[in-house]
């Protein structure tokens, strides 16, 4: 028996208009931009241009997001034999054609692409790809028959991608709401409203709206800090610790968090600062050790313990420091996650109550969150970090503290419990 497709009147609407050359659908995560993709789009497209001359490309932010986001679904659809998995040549055979699957963070890769020509290119996640990528795969869907399907999130009003679709190419583009997806539990959507209340996320992933992000980044927490004050020390949880070393123009930042086992809720116990400029080594350690003793004897064990990965050095100096005073703790690399995706979850575990402090024991974090203002000057969602506005020091010390586990907090905060 024939399995049933339910199409929405949008995905309905761009299976029958999306035959130009161009063929982009911009907007609200989570509203089936995706799902016509790997269900018709990518196999048609394939199909219809084999034995013709010309390369198929599908590129997206990294090789794992398009193994995750584009390879799986089409498995899941039409099984391992007509889909691979991205080899280590990065290619993937797609119903008996060889596909490149090369992720815009390999710009090497991407280069050595620049004669061949493209018959038909697919762009996952088009708006976070790297910009010179783009320009060179555009490049080359130069024959008669070349097309191009792509999907996003928008950002901002000034993004590269945005000027190209406003410019005189031949392209099909739809624009989606997170209610334009009838398929979603209301639940859902009501907590994803939730989520981005409130912030310039809320336009652009619940609205699909192009929007910049200006002024204060916090405004929930600026506008009333007290709403986030801990009751109580929360339980079932364990302690990690991120370090910020500071420099000429910046201070060395530490933060203890608290972190819940079910990943949806980031307790900070305490925050503090101490000047770089005319404070040696040994005095930063004792700051450090003296900081750790007090947050065991109050709070428990401190399982973790990571700090700015720039500094080597220090953080090797700082683990025989640590052994010397009997912590069994080892300091691991911080990960640096992009500054945009802390800015996104910051704002969502704020909107959900999930990040609480500690009163008076983290007030230089609460004033860095506070004060913490938009580079409207930049070209993604950054903060202004020029020594003076804020104290990126403090934002980077959080950071470092629970950023290992970005992804796992990201998936249980949007679980409907």
């Amino acid at each position: 028996m024939a399995q049933t497709i339910e199409l929405s009147h949008k995905q309905a609407e761009y299976i029958k208009n999306a035959n130009h050359r161009w063929n982009i659908k911009i907007g609200a995560t989570q509203c089936g931009k995706t799902y016509i993709d790997t269900q018709f789009l990518i196999p048609d497209r394939i199909m219809e241009r084999l034995g013709k001359p010309g390369l198929v490309f599908i590129t997206g932010v990294s090789k794992g997001t398009i193994q995750r986001n584009v390879i799986e679904p089409l498995q899941e659809i039409w099984g391992s034999n007509l889909v691979t998995d991205i080899g280590s040549d990065n290619t993937s055979m797609i119903f008996g054609q060889k596909v490149y699957c090369i992720g815009a963070d390999n710009v090497g890769m991407v280069r050595r692409f620049r004669g061949p020509r493209i018959k038909y290119l697919y762009i996952d996640e088009i708006v976070d790809i790297n910009q010179e990528v783009f320009e060179l795969l555009k490049s080359r869907l130069s024959f008669e028959y070349s097309c191009c399907d792509a999907s996003g999130n928008p950002q901002s009003r000034t993004h590269f991608i945005k000027k190209f679709l406003e410019s005189d190419i031949d392209v099909y583009i739809q624009h989606y709401t997170i209610f334009d997806n009838p398929f979603l539990p209301q639940k859902y959507v009501e907590e994803l409203c939730k989520e981005y209340a409130g912030t310039v996320y809320y336009n652009r992933y619940i609205l699909g709206q192009w929007c910049n992000a200006e002024g204060l980044i916090f405004q929930q927490i600026a506008n009333n800090y007290k709403k986030y004050i801990a009751n109580e020390i929360q339980l079932n949880s364990f302690i990690s610790i991120g370090i910020d070393w500071g420099g000429n123009k910046s201070k060395h930042s530490i933060t203890a968090t608290k972190i819940s086992r079910d990943y949806r809720k980031i307790q900070v116990l305490k925050s503090d600062t101490m000047k770089a400029t005319g404070t040696n080594t040994k005095q930063v350690f004792r700051w450090i050790i003296n900081f750790i003793k007090e947050i065991q004897d109050k709070y428990g064990t401190v399982s973790f313990i990571f700090a700015d990965s720039a500094e080597q050095v220090l953080n090797n100096s700082l683990n025989g420091e640590l052994q010397s005073n009997g912590f069994n703790l080892i300091v691991q690399d911080s990960l640096k996650v992009p500054i945009k995706d802390r800015i996104e979850l910051w704002n969502r575990l704020l909107n959900l109550e999930s990040l609480t402090f500690v009163d008076k024991e983290t007030k230089t974090l609460i004033e860095a969150l506070q004060t913490a203002l938009f580079d409207d000057k930049a070209k993604d969602d950054r903060w202004i970090d020029d020594g003076e506005t804020s104290d990126i020091d403090s934002l980077d010390s959080f950071n470092y503290s629970f950023e290992f586990w970005y992804d796992q907090i990201s998936y249980c905060l949007g679980r409907v419990a």
